[in-house]
Formats: C-alpha cells, structure tokens, sequence
C-alpha cells in the first residue's frame, strides 16, 4: 500500500488580491520545473492542509494550494460577500495567470471536485487532466442526501440528532435559513455552537472508522465557522450551479484524462455520484476503494490518490527516474 510522500514545506507564498473584499492565499512546493498541478480543497468553506502537498512527488510535480474566498488563511474570514461558484472559478483563472502557467492538472476532494469539474468545463483548453476524490457533483438531491434527513441520518442517527440541536428543523429548505439565524446572530456562545454542530456533522460522517484526529480539525473554531457560514451560503443557493449542470456538460470534457477515486462507503457523497460520471466520462477510470469512506485520509484513499498521481505523471510524460 502506498503512503504520503514525506511533509515538505513551500517555496512560495503570496497573498494575491481578487475581488473585494477577498485576499487569498496561495503557495508553491515541490519543483517549480514539474508539472503543475492545482489543489481544490473541499467544503464549502474547507481550507488547504499541509498533508495534501505530501500526496506529490515533489520532484516531479509544482504543487500549487490555495485557500478559497472566505476560508483558511485567505482573508476576510468566513465572508459570504462576492462568494459563489463563478467566482471561484474566476479566481482559479486569475492564480493561473498570476502563476504564469498555460496548462495545469486538477485535483479536488468532494466539493474541490465539484469545483475542479466546473473549472475543467469552462476551460478544457487549459487542463492537462483531472484527479477527483469523493465525488460531488452538487444537485439537489446530492445535497439532500446529507442535509435533508432522509439518507445520511439514517446511518449516523445519533450525529443527526445532535446536528440538529442548535436549529431543531429537519427540513433541508429550512434548515439553512434557520443555521444562518444562529450563526450569524448576536449571541456568541449560540454561534460557535452552531458552528461546531455544523461541522462535528461532517466530521463524525467523513471518515470510515471513527477518526479524531479528523473530528477535531472540524470542530475547530476557525474551520467550524467558515465550514458553517459559507456551507449554509452555498448550500442554500444549491451551490449556485444548475440541477444536473456537470452531467450536462461532460461532452466539454469528454477527451481530458481524469481518475476518479471514491470509497465504497461514502456517507456524505455516495458511490453512486462518481458511478454516474464515470458513466458519462469516457476519458476517466474510476477506482472504487472497497474499505474507504469520504475522508481524504482514510488508509485506502491514501494509497489509490498516491497512485493516482504517479500515473497522471506517466500519463502527461513528465515521469523522470531518481
């Protein structure tokens, strides 16, 4: 089984303005001479970590991470103002013509992989290929399925009901309307509450064994409260993408190489997401990790990602020997 390549540090960082009021963060690694390659981070309202550089060769590989509107390092924190999907994908544009790169390869977990895919739509031109982790392709009923109390919360019942605490709504039209209250009210102690609950949700369903150390990276007040804040934003606007709207538009993409990886038992984004891409995407392979959930450091995931990069190495001819 293969691991993560050893923790490296950046050899870059810059705080690169977009549209106000928004400031992000951005950081190179690995070698400026190897095939470059953006990392979406998940969420909405997930940050870039330091582990996500160690899934590269980092001699063969320019790794690029940053940290999208609101969220992580990028500034103003937690910010919904000028925050929705066209945005992002203008702003993934801007970082690459900041980084002065004509061509990249995409990877993105879960809702990086929804973004990645959005991106690789509106721009096939520019992307070498795609690697794509715990699938979400964002309609209403994938938002539902987490959100709407009638498939998630029927496996982790127990979670549901504390998810709920803070807002006590089932209804996924009015659960949103109904967080954002909390969360952006005048009680202090009633919004970190909220955002914990908000983000312990997913922690507790992400991973395929109980994982604490994932647990308490989203029961973080910082993360908790983008996670929250920017989820609800986005997912109250349906992600601010058309029912079905990837699915739709797989023939823009249809001859860009791409590797889905998705674990069996997927409790935020079921199999079935990335079954039904691959379905409609002839130029992708899919790799179903059998003792895998969602969490992108969950053992088999680890080791199919890993994988995965060394064949979009081999792929895009860039493979030197050491």
């Amino acid at each position: 089984m293969q691991i993560l390549h050893p923790p490296i540090k950046p050899y870059a960082e810059y705080r690169l303005k977009v549209e106000e009021p928004h400031e992000l963060y951005l950081e190179e690694s690995g070698s400026p001479d190897g095939i470059p390659v953006l990392v979406l981070h998940g969420g909405p309202g997930g940050s870039s970590e330091a582990f996500n550089r160690r899934f590269f060769d980092p001699q063969k590989f320019r790794i690029i991470l940053y940290d999208q509107r609101g969220c992580g390092r990028s500034t103003p924190h937690a910010s919904t103002q000028s925050n929705h999907a066209q945005a992002l994908l203008e702003d993934i544009e801007t970082i690459r013509s900041y980084l002065k790169i004509d061509k990249w390869m995409i990877v993105g977990g879960s809702w990086g992989a929804t973004l990645g895919l959005l991106y690789a739509q509106a721009h096939p031109e520019k992307v070498l290929g795609l690697v794509l982790r715990g699938l979400f392709l964002c309609r209403p009923e994938d938002i539902e399925w987490f959100y709407g109390g009638g498939g998630a919360s029927k496996i982790f019942p127990d979670a549901w009901k504390e998810f709920l605490r803070p807002v006590a709504k089932a209804d996924v039209d009015g659960l949103f309307d109904a967080y954002l209250s909390k969360l952006e009210g005048p009680d202090e102690l009633a919004r970190m509450g909220a955002a914990k609950a908000w983000a312990s949700w997913a922690g507790q369903c992400a991973t395929l064994r109980p994982n604490h150390t994932v647990m308490d990276r989203y029961a973080d007040p910082h993360m908790a409260t983008s996670m929250a804040i920017i989820g609800c934003h986005y997912f109250k606007n349906k992600g601010f993408v058309e029912p079905n709207q990837i699915l739709n538009n797989m023939d823009k993409i249809k001859e860009v190489p791409g590797i889905i990886i998705h674990g069996r038992y997927d409790m935020i984004c079921p199999l079935d997401q990335a079954y039904q891409l691959h379905t409609a995407w002839g130029a992708a392979d899919l790799n179903i990790v059998r003792d895998a959930g969602h969490a992108a450091s969950d053992p088999g995931i680890v080791d199919a990602v890993v994988r995965a990069m060394t064949e979009m190495a081999k792929l895009l001819g860039r493979n030197t020997q050491a």
